[in-house]
């Protein structure tokens, strides 16, 4: 077998592991990726998952929120990303609360409506200024080293800096508003793939509701025209004409890391670089290092995809293409969610909590010529608290989806069933199996601050960057890095920029 000899090898071919390839590869590096599937991408690509309809879903990422648009510019990525009217709808017994993405008369209307005044609108507006100056001072460090924890807290009062980073986001939300259904809408940011009481003391929950709220400072998630493999499609195309090679089709079984470089090896390969850079998870890192296995992480989502034939109508009597256009809530006040928490804590799952969004509405360009022109549309359904060890087989996760069904007909003024042209569904546990992302955790582990904490003394570039690992020669670039998680290439720009500090670029 002729020497196989890289610069830079990077296992797994995600889209992080793209944004570190073409920013390494633009460096003059000799860069190579290797890809396990037959595919690049990992969990950011579109499918067609209906054998009898052609339409592309973004199967298990669907909004681009995190990815800044000077990541987007430098890049060179030809992508549009649509903003959506609305934010967000969730109804309820006396109709819905319609939340726009741009707040005016309709928002303060409805807020009016739940509640029988203006209190709780303007209790709402004040907490979402509050957290977007908290928000805009992080994005903007995003693309640079790692903050200290000290600058970040000089640019917000003390008391927002304590309902987001010191205390449970629980304790914010029962301080700052009254109504159960406002508080749940609020705190669902902390709980997406994350399971964790809002009142957890581990702060969990804070970190991720930071994290979903720093899109580009603002926290508005936007739609991929084309669907996610848009995205990844941009992404590949960059990287290749970079100059980095993209291989598919290569399980890495083991990194052999030495004091000059390492070696990776699978099933009749092994390449030899300078180093090496990780877009797997750190779980899976340690096995192929031989190092000792850390605690396994545990995903905490259940997808449901559809295409269905129109819209369903709602008991509400409210416009279906205005309440499906955003984030549309289905049993998320913040009681349901610390209820379905505690017996899902026990192993039960009483009733579905979660929320769907409808890519169409935005972009009917991921639907055919013969589909485009009907009412057809595609829902997409994320359900909270559905922890791996809870849906274990098949029948678990068919019966979870039975209770969306149920939970969702409650709210319409028709059953769903009938309308429905195609369905997959998506355990934590088929996601490992399909992405080898362990527990189906998608974030590769728990979500960390991003930002350096009080005793952190970063040594290194990769220490600064929040890419290191216990090999000077191997960095993070995924979801597992310091600001890992969500489709943002933030973990790929920061790995590539660390090792070429390291090298002296």
């Amino acid at each position: 077998m002729p020497e196989d000899r890289h610069d830079v090898v990077i296992v797994g071919g995600g889209h992080n592991a793209l944004v570190a390839a073409t920013y390494l590869a633009l460096a003059g590096l000799d860069v190579v990726v290797l890809e396990r599937l037959d595919h690049v991408g990992g969990a950011a690509v579109s499918v067609r998952p209906f054998e009898d309809y052609d339409a592309r879903l973004s199967r298990y990422s669907y909004l681009v929120s995190l990815m800044p648009d000077a990541l987007i510019d430098d890049l060179g990525l030809r992508l549009e990303l649509r903003s959506r009217a609305t934010s967000s709808y969730t109804p309820h017994e006396d109709g819905g609360l319609l939340i726009e993405t741009e707040p005016g008369e309709a928002t303060r209307s409805s807020f009016r409506e739940l509640t029988g005044s203006d209190a709780e609108f303007e209790a709402w507006r004040a907490f979402d200024a509050d957290v977007k100056r908290l928000t805009r001072a992080v994005a903007s460090t995003l693309l640079e080293p790692l903050p200290h924890i000290g600058n970040m807290r000089d640019k917000v009062d003390m008391v927002t800096w304590s309902d987001v980073v010191e205390e449970p986001i629980g304790v914010a939300l029962e301080r700052r508003f009254t109504h159960d259904l406002v508080r749940g809408i609020v705190g669902t940011d902390g709980l997406i793939g994350t399971f964790a009481s809002l009142h957890d003391p581990s702060l969990a929950q804070n970190r991720c509701f930071l994290s979903h709220r720093l899109g580009n400072g603002t926290g508005e998630w936007r739609v991929p025209v084309g669907g996610m493999g848009a995205v990844t499609a941009e992404l590949e195309r960059v990287a290749r004409e970079a100059g980095a090679e993209l291989r598919t089709g290569c399980a890495v079984e083991r990194i052999d890391v030495r004091d000059d470089g390492v070696n990776v090896s699978g099933d009749g390969f092994e390449v030899i670089a300078g180093h090496a850079l990780s877009g797997v998870a750190p779980y899976v890192l340690a096995g192929l290092v031989g190092e000792r296995l850390p605690q396994r992480p545990s995903g905490s989502q259940f997808k449901v995809n559809l295409l269905v034939s129109r819209l369903p109508r709602l008991r509400s009597g409210h416009d279906p293409n205005v309440a499906f256009a955003g984030t549309f809530h289905v049993n998320e006040s913040m009681s349901q969610l610390e209820d379905l928490h505690a017996a899902a804590s026990r192993g039960e799952s009483p009733f579905a909590s979660g929320e769907i969004y409808c890519h169409t509405l935005t972009d009917r360009s991921i639907l055919g010529p013969d589909l485009a022109d009907t009412e057809a549309q595609t829902l997409t359904y994320f359900g909270l608290h559905t922890p791996y060890e809870n849906l274990s087989d098949n029948a678990a996760g068919e019966a979870a989806y039975r209770q969306v069904l149920t939970a969702l007909d409650a709210y319409l003024a028709e059953p769903l069933e009938p309308l429905i042209l195609g369905v997959e569904h998506k355990t934590p546990a088929q996601v490992e199996a399909e992405l080898a992302m362990p527990g189906g955790n998608i974030f590769h582990g728990g979500i960390a601050w991003p930002w350096l904490e009080e005793g952190d003394k970063p040594h290194s570039p990769a220490e600064r960057w929040g890419v290191s690992t216990t090999h000077d020669r191997v960095l993070i670039c995924g979801s597992g890095a310091r600001r890992g998680g969500n489709v943002s290439g933030l973990s790929g720009h920061h790995a590539a920029h660390a090792l070429l500090e390291t090298l002296g670029r």
